[in-house]
């Protein structure tokens, strides 16, 4: 039974419903439905896809109105593979979900450097079977806010909106996760002010029990603050959202925005004694947009060479492989083949036979931005610097084609610094690469290497410190902290010697 509804009529609705199309007699061929944001490529009939896209429309209208940090819709469509099946489902995720005792996926999402992948399942039928699709989508969604938005909002909003339905009538937001709810119920809540602290080093944030209270509050929190704004008609999630963005720490924005914490505290302990928790349930007829999406046959050939790429992002390069030479033989001049074979070639550290198999996907398709992003890169890592002209007109040539296309700014950028030239050019282009991937831990070091070059220290170090806020792993977080001890002894060392210089020429003199 649900609980307690909070009603709206603010936009599309929110149970895929694609399960009854999974068992019929669809034809065994692949079909393509476009919508504005989703590339649906299913071994189903063509009602399923288009379905599904709608289904996805939904989604997409749903979070990016109702999080507080909408993402924008620069980036390439998201690529959704709905296969009919637990069989087809197998045949592309990890290889560590195939083990023994691991969980039925249902639905899985994947991020890569250049497109963004989501697996789905058509005869999936438990509740919330796509739950880590949607926890998965709302980070991508927030992705901009991640050098500001902290820990635990970043993870609550995520856990809020994982449980969401989708049907053909109704969007149901928010449903209480009964798994933290249990939890939250037999152990103390951590005080708001070490919640509200928790960043990447913290150990809530990785430790295996705190880590669970951690989470539990979170979402607690979030679901808190969202139902209680909602029927106060307050925004206070908004007003914090705000102050954080414009710089201000998490504890003090909460006081402004919150109010006392204590009482806020208090709230929340009285909040999670309630029996029933309410949700959102919102409606709205998206189906005359439908008829808007372009649907289409698509061929085996061209559905393995989409297969591959996944199969290579989710680390399965022996299948990955197998299907590529089925597809190169049919489909000798298949581009998306070309750059995922290049691509694992790349990944293997065989530069040359990257470059050679990026070179002709761009022969193939010069419109590919990351054909022309890797075919460069191929030739930098392999150390060719009498390639120089050719690795910046790709990458000037990848920044045209997608301006959008942050690596290609950051690649340009650390060209220009391992050359040492057009330095000031090459900070501009980090800048840029920060602007459009906040969350890229790798960006901000390489912008504070580039300032090195410049002897900027300060400015470096400045760089260097905001990325602790970046950095989402142990690892990560000593990685940073490492550059910057790197960074004060290179500028005490080029004191030093700027001194020592200085002292010699007094001496000659």
């Amino acid at each position: 039974m649900r609980g307690n509804v909070i009603s709206s009529a603010l936009i599309p609705a929110l149970i895929f419903g694609a399960a009854s199309y999974a068992h019929g007699s669809a034809p065994e061929r692949w079909v393509e439905a476009r919508s504005t944001h989703f590339v649906v490529l299913s071994d189903s009939s063509e009602k399923a896809a288009r379905h599904v896209a709608s289904q996805f429309e939904r989604m997409h209208l749903v979070f990016h109105t109702l999080l507080p940090t909408p993402s924008d819709d620069s980036g390439p469509p998201i690529v959704v593979v709905a296969v009919k099946d637990r069989k087809g489902m197998q045949a592309l995720e990890p290889e560590s979900y195939l083990a023994k005792n691991q969980v039925d996926l249902a639905g899985f999402f994947l991020r890569t450097t250049d497109r963004n992948y989501i697996l789905v399942r058509l005869d999936a039928q438990e509740e919330h079977a796509y739950s880590t699709v949607y926890h998965e989508y709302t980070h991508y969604m927030l992705r901009k806010a991640d050098n500001w938005l902290p820990l635990w909002l970043n993870e609550g909003l995520a856990q809020f909106y994982e449980n969401t339905d989708i049907d053909d009538k109704a969007a149901w937001l928010g449903e209480a996760n009964a798994k933290e709810l249990q939890y939250l119920n037999r152990n103390d809540l951590l005080p708001l002010k070490t919640l509200l602290k928790v960043d990447t080093a913290s150990p809530y944030y990785h430790d295996e029990e705190k880590g669970s209270v951690f989470y539990a509050e979170s979402w607690a929190l979030t679901h808190f603050l969202i139902v209680s704004d909602r029927l106060q008609g307050t925004h206070r999630l908004h007003d914090y959202s705000e102050r954080l963005a414009k710089g201000e720490d998490s504890v003090s924005a909460a006081q402004r925005a919150f109010g006392d914490l204590d009482k806020l505290q208090a709230g929340l302990n009285e909040y999670l004694m309630q029996r029933k928790f309410m949700y959102f349930m919102m409606t709205a007829d998206l189906a005359a947009k439908d008829a808007e999406f372009r649907v289409q046959p698509v061929s085996t050939v061209e559905a393995d060479a989409v297969r591959a790429d996944v199969l290579v992002n989710t680390g399965r390069r022996i299948d990955a492989r197998e299907l590529l030479d089925g597809v190169l033989r049919d489909d000798p001049e298949n581009a998306l083949a070309h750059e995922t074979m290049g691509f694992l070639r790349y990944r293997e550290g065989d530069f040359a036979g990257s470059k050679k198999w990026y070179g002709e996907a761009v022969k193939l398709d010069p419109q590919s931005y990351v054909a022309q992003y890797y075919f460069a890169m191929s030739e930098l890592r392999g150390g060719d610097t009498g390639e120089d002209a050719t690795i910046e007109a790709s990458l000037r040539a990848a920044m045209r084609l997608n301006g959008e296309f942050a690596p290609a700014y950051d690649a340009l950028a650390m060209f220009y610094a391992m050359r040492d030239r057009e330095l000031d050019d090459a900070h501009a282009m980090n800048l840029r690469a920060m602007e459009l991937e906040p969350g890229r831990l790798s960006f901000r070091l390489d912008c504070a290497a580039v300032l090195v070059e410049q002897r900027q220290f300060a400015d470096a170090l400045g760089v260097l410190q905001a990325a602790m806020h970046v950095a989402k792993t142990p690892m990560e977080v000593e990685v940073v902290r490492g550059r910057i001890a790197w960074v004060g002894t290179y500028q005490t060392a080029t004191a030093g010697a700027r001194a020592k210089e200085r002292g010699l020429g007094g001496v000659g003199q």
